[in-house]
């Protein structure tokens, strides 16, 4: 639970992440606060959607939907990797939400199967991000996209001193029957292609928050495994860190970290 970011806290947190920005004319006072007379927060957590809708920028910040005012988030993420933000007060994004999803997502606990009979206004209370793509599980999230959301989320978080427990996608919080965000994601780092799951995407946002603001998930580079190396003693020469060996595990699917061997190609990840 916190005070909502004002628009000098959002642009400091976003540069310091390395977030390539945007600010949308009007975005520092546009918002649903005084038209539904409940003021934005505090907050509990980051909301993450997709679109459903290519050049969607113009109705997420102003045009909306027949239904629904804008705006329809606090940021926009488009295929170039450029967010930009919409409104710093409260948005039409999250609709009804499972109270017991928010309880968690405040306790940054794992998240429970929403329980349909409570439900709170997560537009009080969450902030929000659509992502364009179609989520029609065809259209790919660009390598720059999908860096700019790990980025996003974790400059909040980062922010608030909040962990990964407190990212969700609106399929976790609504009891409306919400699938976003999904698709195919093009690459992160040193990944290849994969589907956008919270589970990754909250793993990579937990993955940076454990580095300063400024750094960035680089490609892997290769090492010939020699005659009495560890997992540890390759994490320390070659990263610096030997406490580092879990990374190198995870990133060759190495289940038992001794079962290395002479001559053995690792992947190792970057410094």
């Amino acid at each position: 639970m916190a005070t909502p970011m004002t628009p000098a806290q959002w642009r400091a947190a976003l540069k310091a992440e390395g977030v390539k920005y945007a600010e949308y004319d009007g975005w520092t006072t546009h918002g649903r606060d005084a038209a539904t007379g409940k003021p934005f927060g505090p907050v509990h957590g980051v909301l993450n959607h997709h679109t459903v809708a290519t050049n969607s920028l113009k109705s997420i910040a102003v045009d909306g939907r027949p239904d629904l005012p804008a705006p329809l988030a606090h940021a926009h993420l488009a295929k170039t990797g450029l967010v930009t933000l919409v409104s710093c007060h409260r948005a039409n994004h999250a609709g009804l939400a499972a109270s017991n999803v928010i309880s968690a997502l405040t306790a940054e606990t794992a998240l429970p199967k929403q329980n349909k009979a409570s439900t709170v206004d997560g537009n009080d209370c969450l902030y929000g991000i659509e992502v364009e793509n179609l989520g029609d599980q065809k259209d790919t999230y660009t390598r720059a996209q999908y860096d700019s959301l790990v980025r996003w989320n974790a400059a909040i978080c980062r922010h608030h001193n909040w962990g990964e427990g407190s990212v969700a996608g609106h399929l976790e919080t609504s009891v409306e029957g919400k699938v976003d965000p999904r698709g195919p994601v093009e690459g992160y780092g040193s990944r290849g292609k994969f589907a956008l799951t919270m589970k990754q995407l909250r793993a990579d946002v937990d993955e940076r928050l454990k580095h300063p603001a400024s750094w960035s998930p680089g490609t892997s580079s290769t090492y010939t495994v020699a005659s009495g190396d560890t997992l540890w003693s390759i994490a320390a020469a070659k990263l610096g860190d030997g406490n580092r060996w879990q990374e190198i595990a995870k990133l060759n699917s190495l289940k038992d970290a001794d079962a290395i061997t002479p001559g053995q190609k690792l992947k190792l990840p970057a410094k």
